[in-house]
């Protein structure tokens, strides 16, 4: 039975199916008016789904511009395939036609004399323009913002403003903002286009602009840009230096891009996994990242172990502890990882502050008391209908309020530790938490049981 397509899924089929036949039949004119009319994303899809021979084809018969923007919308190894394909002199031209911010990342990424011989060949301006964005921070708004802004003076007028947008245009990023700078290229103000689209003709921009203007630094983290643009809603936020100097814009769709990318680094680092490995990376590159973890948690891991057999001899006496250890373990661990995403996810951009610390910790003390209440009243009953023994019940119960509670506080306590010393809370991976609550877990069950071994004789 062959698969069922989705509607978007059908569409790009159909561009697919119309492209190849347009190269096929060598409609050159055709093909270009047909890329021109096809979103970047659906091209690059197109691209996908293409055999290698007529990939060749589809890339050197697209126009500069729709090239640029299928580039754009690729990963970095798949950039890397695509400019191999169309040769120095037509990758030149691409580079030169996309957004400085995704050619700065792809150009990061290189090697140093590869990424010098490539901003060697562009323009000169360009090049200057590149190597600026490249010396900033990694992961910094300055590496990610593009300086291809519109400016204008406080004293001009909306219909000087007007004219002025008309030829630049097609080089800015975005029009929704116009920016007001003085003499020394520094911010003193920010007009709408809808503002200045109504606004009478003869007004200065000075009447019309507002002059707190909410701006981010070129050295700031980019998921602290992210999310002041969340917080304002703004389609674009000017970026300045130290001496306020209007510097470039980072825009909505490159916070978005921070936020997928973000969120992906966070869900491979709680996995243990390790940055930067997706569908497109090589194995012995994968076993390089992931393999570390894995042989951390196995040491940790061996204390687990050293625990049961510590305890061999409760174990022996009472053979029906050994049923309720895996659930013990592992109602522990999935505790403490929903604990850890819960911070991890609220502490993305956020600073850390005294009071919001202590408030969480209540909060996730109160969450763990009340999920260990109600999952240990359950196991004591299901331990007492099985064995017929209350006080089995009541141990395996109690363990699991105890654990439940150090579980949680450990996938709570042990990310915002990490945020404090300025490490990476995501670093506190699930399989991290899941291997040390699995060692407190087995100690505090085999500990009970021990106290109480007496009574369950």
């Amino acid at each position: 039975m062959p698969p069922i397509l989705t509607a978007q899924e059908m569409y790009i089929r159909q561009l697919t199916e119309e492209a190849l036949g347009l190269l096929r039949q060598e409609r050159t004119t055709d093909f270009e008016h047909f890329a021109r009319d096809v979103h970047p994303y659906d091209l690059a899809q197109i691209y996908h789904e293409l055999l290698p021979h007529d990939q060749n084809r589809f890339l050197h018969l697209l126009p500069i511009e729709q090239l640029a923007d299928l580039t754009e919308s690729t990963g970095n190894a798949e950039q890397v395939k695509i400019f191999g394909i169309l040769g120095p002199e037509r990758s030149i031209d691409v580079m030169q036609q996309m957004d400085e911010g995704d050619l700065a990342r792809f150009l990061h990424e290189l090697t140093p004399a590869k990424r010098e011989e490539l901003l060697s060949s562009m323009q000169v301006s360009s090049a200057t323009s590149l190597r600026r964005l490249l010396s900033y921070p990694p992961e910094s708004v300055g590496r990610l913002m593009s300086e291809r802004f519109i400016a204008i003076s406080a004293e001009d007028t909306p219909r000087a403003a007007t004219e002025h947008i008309r030829r630049v245009a097609s080089i800015s990023d975005t029009i929704s903002y116009l920016y007001v700078t003085d003499e020394e290229k520094k911010l003193v103000g920010v007009v709408s286009y809808h503002d200045l689209f109504f606004a009478d003709e003869t007004a200065a921009i000075s009447d019309l602009m507002k002059k707190r203007v909410v701006t981010v630094t070129v050295t700031m983290d980019q998921e602290e840009a992210a999310r002041l643009i969340q917080d304002y809603d703004f389609l674009a936020l000017p970026v300045i230096d130290e001496s306020q100097k209007l510097c470039g814009v980072i825009t909505v769709d490159d916070i978005l891009d921070i936020v997928v990318s973000e969120a992906d680094e966070d869900v491979a680092k709680m996995g243990g996994g390790g940055k930067d490995i997706d569908f497109d990376t090589k194995a012995f590159v994968a076993v390089r990242r992931r393999l570390p973890w894995l042989i951390l948690l196995l040491f940790i891991g061996l204390v687990s172990g050293s625990i049961v057999g510590y305890f061999e001899d409760t174990l022996q006496q009472i053979v029906a502890l050994a049923f309720f250890m895996p659930m013990i373990a592992g109602m522990t661990g999935n505790t403490g990882t929903q604990s850890l995403a819960v911070v991890v996810r609220g502490l993305n951009g956020r600073k850390l502050t005294a009071p919001t610390v202590w408030k969480l910790i209540r909060r996730e003390l109160v969450v763990g008391v009340s999920i260990g209440i109600c999952c240990g009243i359950i196991i004591t009953l299901i331990a007492y209908f099985w064995q017929g023994n209350w006080v089995l019940g009541g141990i395996i119960g109690i363990s699991l309020l105890a654990t439940l509670i150090i579980g949680t506080l450990t996938g709570t306590c042990i990310p915002l530790l990490l945020s404090r010393f300025k490490v990476d809370p995501a670093v506190a991976s699930g399989p991290l938490i899941t291997t040390l609550n699995d060692i407190l877990s087995l100690f505090i069950y085999f500990g009970i049981a021990s106290r109480f071994l007496g009574m369950l004789g």
